[in-house]
């Protein structure tokens, strides 16, 4: 499984990711997968925060890195400049455990809550980079803020939906929403064409079409107000234009997270770690043979038989990425 992590991340330039409830032991948990095409990977936690999935992308490989990118973030979440080099003037510039971290923060007297949870982001992104060289992954999200790391890319369905869910009090209202959900539905298979076959000349047309759709005034307020957010965040959302490979949609990580939503709803948690491990082990070794079109039963046969007949998942995932890339 953390094999498969390592290689699944390297195999195309994104990922999709989503999160869903998993109780354990009789408390509230969350399960977070991450995944492509090619495999899906999932990992039980306590927290939902940013610093839990950066965690998540380290794997086994867990620690906190201070170089220049941990220290670029560090500012652009506004941690003091004092502070940074308080930091960056330390001889120590990592640190293999979270009690040795926060040890080291408390050393410095970085205690407020907000300049701990900037510092430690930092590390952490800085550790993942250094690992898997991802500084040029594009992570696709819901719009959950956990998940705003490395390259960000918004799911249209997520953002169409905000749209949706208002509820007119008239009929221009009805017609306003009618209207501009139309049109971004327009967008949208415009963007799916332009996926398809990327055409530079294309991109300012889409560009100028986001800008109209975006940026339009109607006679209901709160149409006008989520427009308005949904603006915003133009870059993440025509992040396709700039990298045609990465999806639209994060339809892929909520089909994957589909059975343990199923199984929840079964038995309700796992009552153990191991448990949880091998509810999480399983899901991830299930659902990545069946996206490489391999026979799960079989797979299980081969490694329990000690065979070994069958490639490991993760070199697997790496030959189908490089296949459909075309070298």
């Amino acid at each position: 499984k953390d094999d498969l992590l390592n290689k699944g991340l390297s195999s195309t330039g994104y990922i999709t990711t989503d999160d869903t409830g998993g109780r354990h032991l009789g408390n509230n948990g969350y399960v977070t997968h991450i995944g492509n095409e090619f495999f899906a990977w999932f990992q039980s936690s306590d927290s939902k925060s940013r610093i839990n999935f950066l965690s998540i992308l380290c794997g086994q490989q867990q620690g906190y890195k201070l170089n220049a990118t941990a220290f670029e973030y560090m500012k652009e979440y506004k941690l003091p400049e004092v502070q940074r080099k308080q930091l960056a003037n330390h001889p120590c510039q990592f640190f293999e455990t979270k009690e040795k971290w926060d040890a080291h923060l408390n050393q410095l007297n970085i205690t407020r809550r907000h300049h701990m949870r900037a510092a430690t982001e930092g590390a952490l992104l800085a550790q993942a980079i250094e690992i898997h060289s991802i500084e040029s992954l594009v992570v696709v999200s819901d719009g959950a803020g956990q998940f705003n790391v490395l390259i960000h890319a918004l799911c249209w369905v997520h953002a169409e939906r905000l749209v949706y869910k208002l509820v007119p009090l008239n009929e221009a209202h009805r017609e306003g929403i009618k209207k501009v959900r139309g049109e971004i539905w327009d967008l949208y298979r415009d963007l799916k064409r332009y996926k398809a076959q990327p055409q530079p000349s294309k991109k300012t047309e889409l560009e100028k079409e986001f800008e109209r759709i975006f940026t339009q005034k109607t006679s209901y307020q709160l149409l006008n107000q989520q427009l308005k957010r949904l603006h915003k965040h133009k870059s993440s959302l025509l992040r396709v234009l700039d990298r045609p490979e990465i999806p639209l949609h994060t339809n892929g990580s909520e089909n994957d997270l589909r059975e343990h939503v199923k199984r929840r709803k079964i038995s309700g948690g796992t009552r153990s770690d191991l448990g949880r491990q091998c509810r999480d082990t399983f899901s991830s070794l299930k659902k990545t043979c069946r996206k490489l079109k391999i026979s799960f039963w079989q797979y299980l046969q081969d490694r329990l038989s000690m065979s070994n007949s069958i490639s490991s998942l993760g070199e697997l995932v790496l030959e189908k990425a490089s296949a459909a890339k075309g070298y």
